[in-house]
Order: structure tokens, then sequence, then C-alpha cells
């Protein structure tokens, strides 16, 4: 029988390289994947390559594993970058990484792979794929939370399709970073991207050179930066007319995302919080930490992992990636999500992802936040 060829997608990190590792010494037909996603920087940060490229042609060398490259720059604006730009500009908080999941990594790098023969692409993802059970084996595989809690990566992964999810392999599902590392180090593979990845790999380093970033992709598109409004202070949960006054301006709702604190430059007798925006009359609404909170949010066309007559009455949601899974209850409605808090909880943001699990840590379905209630 034909063994299964797996295009390992290696970026330069540790991760990937584990993975690629992991796969060669359980006798895989690999072949190494690198698609090119941002230009080469002009200045590395200590310690990286400019270019991972000629440090991942040595440990492809090293193993014997052929090394392909797929240019994939012009994809990775359009799916990512450009949505990004214009979702901040709308006033969101968006989630690039699983955008770049769902259109790029599992999109158009999965598709590079099929063409160059393989029949899945394996990654560096802290995530796990789990058989769909005995009665119902036809089915695609079960994505769940990684072992290690601390760097599971399966809420990024939670708006990837299931047919593409089906032609996926997450070698590193069982295992921790310090293992990984350790791996890597005892095979003497030098790894070109040692520091661990940004949350967004596009973005300069530092609020400046951030806001500076978006400024500029604005003004590529002629866009003008989103002006200056009103910033008003609630003093009464729920009282959103007769209840709000103006206490200060704000440079542009980009610039905030609910539930900040620091950065608002407000004086005031008592800290302050964003509570929402209101992106119609281009208003920022502030108060303080007991108006914090929210007890439901609606989100976009979901993407279904889990048959939603098949999940609990209770659900586990994960509405930032920095936050826990608290319990929910979910709904769907026009192929939209609806989930509602058990408890109020510390506000997500429109243009986050949504990710609902099973009390067994198996994803039933994402989508991205459209409203907060």
């Amino acid at each position: 029988m034909k063994r299964a060829r797996v295009a390992v997608a290696v970026s330069g990190g540790v991760d990937s390289l584990c993975a690629l590792l992991l796969l060669r010494r359980a006798g895989y037909d690999l072949l190494a994947l690198h698609g090119r996603f941002l230009p080469a920087r002009s200045a590395p940060r200590p310690g990286e390559a400019a270019d991972p490229l000629p440090g991942l042609e040595a440990a492809c060398g090293m193993l014997g594993i052929p090394l392909h490259t797929v240019d994939l720059r012009a994809v990775f604006q359009r799916e990512v970058m450009d949505p990004f730009a214009r979702a901040y500009a709308q006033g969101r908080t968006p989630n690039p990484c699983a955008l770049c999941n769902r259109a790029v990594k599992f999109g158009a790098l999965l598709d590079a792979a099929l063409a160059l023969g393989a029949d899945r692409l394996a990654t560096g993802h802290y995530a796990r794929l789990l058989p769909p059970g005995r009665e119902n084996a036809a089915a695609p595989p079960l994505l769940a939370a990684a072992r290690d809690s601390a760097k599971d990566q399966s809420y990024f992964l939670s708006l990837t399709p299931p047919e593409r999810l089906q032609r996926a392999l997450f070698p590193l599902a069982d295992q921790d970073k310090a293992r990984s590392m350790a791996l890597v180090a005892e095979a003497g593979l030098s790894v070109p991207l040692p520091r661990e990845s940004q949350d967004i790999c596009f973005v300069p380093d530092g609020e400046a050179a951030y806001q500076a970033f978006l400024a500029a992709r604005w003004r590529a598109r002629g866009m003008e930066a989103p002006g200056a409004g009103p910033v008003l202070l609630a003093e009464k949960a729920g009282d959103q007319a007769d209840r709000l006054h103006e206490i200060g301006r704000h440079q542009g709702l980009w610039r905030y995302t609910e539930g900040q604190r620091r950065g608002l430059g407000i004086a005031h007798s008592e800290a302050l919080y964003v509570l929402r925006k209101d992106r119609a009359a281009n208003a920022l609404i502030v108060g303080p930490r007991a108006l914090l909170g929210m007890t439901a949010c609606r989100t976009g066309a979901a993407n279904i992992l889990v048959p939603p007559e098949d999940w609990p009455e209770q659900v586990l949601a994960r509405l930032r990636h920095r936050q826990r899974a608290v319990p929910a209850r979910a709904s769907l409605k026009g192929g939209c999500l609806r989930i509602t808090l058990a408890e109020p909880q510390f506000p997500s943001a429109p243009g986050q992802v949504a990710a609902l699990y099973d009390a067994d840590g198996r994803v039933l379905a994402g989508g991205i936040v459209e409203r907060l209630e």
C-alpha cells in the first residue's frame, strides 16, 4: 500500500522544525514546504536571520527532506493584512491569526501542498485532531484543545472548515513547548527564527509603530484614518441615553478596544474602562469597572465543526485568546451563533473569534463576533 505523503509547513520557528523531525522519525514520506507570507526583514530581531530560508535549507538538508517554497505574499495581503486594516478602520478589533489559518495556511498553502503530490499538511500548531467515532466514521476528524493548555492553539483554528482540517496533521498535539525545544536541540538543528512568534507577525513592535503601520495601509488604499470623537462617561448600567455625558475626546475608535483601561488619556476620580464603542456616533463609551461586562454576543457566519444537534446543552465559550473558556448556551440562527454566558464576563470585542467547546475540549464551532450584548 502506498504511504501517505505529508507536506510539513516550515516557517523557521522551533515548532515547525519539531513537527518535521517527529514525522521523519515516524517514517512518513515527507516534503517540507515554506510559504513566503512577508518580505524579508530589513532589520531582523537580535539572534534571527533576515530570511529564514537558508537556515531551513540547512535543516532540511541534515534531515534529508526536500524543501519547496511557495510565494503567498499576495494571498496573505488580500486575505489577512487588508481585512485587518479595514476592520480597524471600522473600529473593530480583528484576529488575523484565525483568518490566516483559514485562508492561507489551510487554504492556499494546503492547496500548494496538494499540487506537489502531498495528501496532508502538517504544521507546528499545538492542537489535537480526534477520530469522529465509530458511529460516524466517514465524518472529518474533530478539532480539540492540545494537551498543553498554555500553548493550545485550537482557538485560532476554529474558523478552519472541517474539510480542510481533514487534510491536517498536528504532530505536537500531545507535548509541551519545552519538549519541542529540547528535541530540536538534541537533533542539532539550528532554528532560524528562535524567538516566540508575535501575536501579529506583520505588525511592527511598539504602539507607535503599530499605529504608523495602520495609517500607512490606509493611505496606500486612499483611506483616511478614522477621526476624533467624543468620550462619553456612563454613570449607570443600561442607561445609554440620558446618563452619558462627554468628558473628553478620543483620537479615533481604532486606537481602543472593549475592556481597555490603560492609555485612555482621561483624568478621572476612579479607573475607567472602555465599555463599548458607538460606531454610528463615533463615540467611545467609558465607565467604572462595575459597569464592565458582557452577558451575550452574536457572531457572523459560523464554522460548524460538530452538528448542533450533538452539542451539549451547556457549552464552553472562549471569546478572546487570553481568556479561559466559560460556561454558556449557544444557538444557531441563520448560520450565525448567539452565545449567552452563564455569568457576566470581561467583554470580548467585535472582530474577535468566539470558539465553542465541549467539556472534553472538542471544538464545536467558531465565528467572528459581530455584536456584544
